[in-house]
């Protein structure tokens, strides 16, 4: 009889911990789309953000939301933050983590973090989710005059998901060259330190590695907009991605007096 008990008890305890975890996970799942990851409303967060914010390489452990729209860093992430992070990797501001479809991006007004109003409801990509965490590297600029767009070095940073407003650091090993409605729009690919492709240098070695990578990143750019509106250009290696860089970190300086 106490055999018994004790294993009525023990499936007891399991069925309670399965409940538990159930509701656990439907409040994860339910959880609105609009509420930011990795920040609460007018609160700071010490968790979910991993990389640096600037010269000195102070973690980022403070991210505000002021509204259900908006993320706001320790420092600007458009010029508080250095683009370059020492022994050839960069600081990545992750605007859409892998996976997702909601449309954020830094603000260069006043370098917030916002998601992107389109008719006055929140933009979503009508596509599969980003392949990988998309974002900007601080402090540079493709400028108008060279063909770019005016904005920040748009990257794509292959490896898992992290959360929006991260600071990760990254490895640039090559460009996929764009045309936006015929403007030069050019996305640099990096890869996620930590991860396991950390390791990667090249997009040979991408291929040869992971193969299948890069023909599913072209195809997802070729195609998130519609049929028609993007014209990729196919990719050219890390040599030409970091001429690339150098010449939007300079343009960013030129046109900020040197800041």
């Amino acid at each position: 009889m106490q055999s018994r008990s004790i294993l009525v008890y023990t499936l007891c305890a399991f069925v309670l911990a399965g409940a538990v975890a159930a509701v656990r996970m439907s409040t994860a799942v339910d959880a609105p789309s609009v509420s930011p990851a990795g920040a609460t409303q007018g609160n700071s967060v010490l968790e979910g953000v991993t990389g640096t914010r600037d010269v000195e390489s102070t973690s980022v452990r403070e991210l505000r939301a002021p509204d259900a729209f908006t993320l706001v860093g320790p420092n600007s992430f458009l010029s508080g933050i250095a683009p370059r992070a020492g022994e050839g990797l960069v600081h990545v501001v992750v605007e859409i983590p892998a996976g997702s479809v909601d449309k954020w991006e830094v603000d260069k007004a006043d370098g917030a973090l916002r998601w992107e109003i389109r008719n006055g409801v929140p933009r979503r990509v009508r596509y599969l989710g980003y392949p990988g965490n998309y974002g900007m590297i601080p402090r540079t600029l493709l400028p108008e005059e060279q063909g770019g767009d005016g904005d920040p070095l748009d990257v794509l940073v292959l490896g898992p998901s992290v959360p929006r407003g991260s600071v990760v650091q990254a490895r640039v090993i090559g460009v996929l060259g764009m045309l936006d409605g015929g403007e030069r729009d050019d996305k640099l690919i990096a890869v996620l330190e930590g991860t396991a492709l950390a390791e990667v240098k090249d997009l040979d070695e991408l291929r040869r590695v992971f193969p299948g990578v890069t023909q599913i990143v072209e195809t997802w750019f070729a195609h998130y907009k519609g049929a028609g509106i993007i014209e990729t250009q196919g990719f050219r290696g890390a040599p030409e991605a970091h001429r690339i860089l150098e010449a939007a970190i300079k343009a960013y300086a030129a046109r900020n007096n040197g800041s």
